[in-house]
């Protein structure tokens, strides 16, 4: 009997694991569109489901000449209503919860604070996390990704805005909880997602080397149809998904590129899973959507979508709930694998 319950036990798990990880009855759900470019979303504690509005300056302009200034949306699941949460937002882009439930974000160029900002949810004050780094002012904050020690982790690139660049790499930070700043990586071309697996081992960290600093500035050409392209042509740089050996100190060294999309263009921003599986957003112009991939690099499913920016899980019973920034909408769809989520803080006893 012991030995029959053993072996439909084992036939159940083999099934499970054979489960793909994206539905083939999944459908992908438009819920929200905003401005110009939706990116770094994130779903806080609550369940509430945050996410910036990156409004280029050469772009939101309005009849009367006025510029969007940068939103950050909150969506909200139980009603399915979206909300102006904060604006200006400083040209918020990546967005991430940390253990206390308060929200930490990359602000970037192009008139915004190109910092790292923590808000604490609870009263909506916000603190400087890193502005400046060997007294200069930090290029563009895009991602950020935090560990179970309290450790931040945010890429620093520079893709559009007329402000200097005033650091000599386009960088990783570790921000340590006694508010030290250290560049950790300084090989990755042009990092813009960041990611640390489940098990504190792996940073994995996306180049994507466009080509330009300031992309918006670099004029159009005209045919009979009007603007259809750049003047001038752009080589672009390294396009990859690497893994780092991440150190009980929080240092980072290069292990392996797991893959490389070069010349396509390479992934924006990435999560994991709790089996540690890397769901990426990929913008590539030939296959643009989600890939999923297994830890050694193998994919593991794929979901169609516009070219997207980034992803971010649900929570409890929505934790298998993948939201997807892409475009200037956002989007979800149900997979059959829960979201990696940082465990609550532990109370201190009064």
């Amino acid at each position: 009997m012991r030995l029959s319950i053993l072996l439909l036990f084992g036939l159940a798990t083999t099934a499970l694991a054979q489960e793909p990880i994206v539905p083939a009855d999944a459908k992908l759900e438009k819920l929200f569109t905003g401005i110009t470019l939706t990116e770094g979303v994130a779903v806080a504690p609550n369940g509430q489901v945050y996410f910036s509005d990156i409004t280029f300056s050469h772009q939101s302009v309005l009849d009367n000449g006025q510029i969007h200034a940068g939103h950050i949306w909150r969506y909200d699941p139980t009603t399915g209503k979206t909300s102006i949460f904060r604006s200006p937002s400083g040209m918020s882009n990546g967005i991430k919860f940390d253990a206390n439930g308060d929200m930490i974000i990359c602000e970037g160029a192009d008139y915004g604070g190109r910092r790292v900002i923590r808000t604490d949810m609870k009263t909506g004050m916000s603190y400087i996390v890193a502005a400046m780094y060997e007294g200069r002012k930090l290029n563009s904050p895009n991602d950020v990704t935090i560990d179970l020690k309290g450790r931040l982790y945010f890429s620093d690139p520079r893709y559009l805005g007329h402000e200097t660049i005033d650091q000599p790499v386009m960088g990783v930070y570790r921000v340590d909880p006694d508010g030290s700043i250290t560049r950790i990586i300084s090989d990755a071309g042009k990092p813009n997602g960041v990611c640390i697996s489940p098990d504190q081992k792996t940073l994995y960290v996306v180049s994507n080397a466009n080509g330009a600093t300031g992309f918006e500035r670099l004029g159009r050409a005209d045919d009979a149809k009007g603007p259809v392209a750049i003047a001038a042509p752009l080589r672009k740089g390294h396009m990859a998904l690497m893994a780092y050996d991440l150190d009980k100190d929080g240092n980072a060294t290069f292990r392996e590129t797991l893959v490389d999309y070069y010349p396509e263009d390479g992934p924006d921003g990435l999560v994991v899973d709790q089996a540690g599986n890397l769901v990426v957003a990929e913008r590539s112009e030939k296959r643009p959507g989600i890939a999923i991939y297994s830890p050694q690099g193998k994919e593991l499913g794929f979901i169609k979508t516009p070219v997207p920016t980034n992803v971010g899980f649900g929570r409890g019973k929505d934790a298998s709930l993948l939201y997807i920034t892409a475009g200037s909408e956002l989007y979800r769809i149900r997979l059959n694998t829960n979201g990696y989520q940082l465990p609550p803080a532990k109370q201190k006893r009064k």
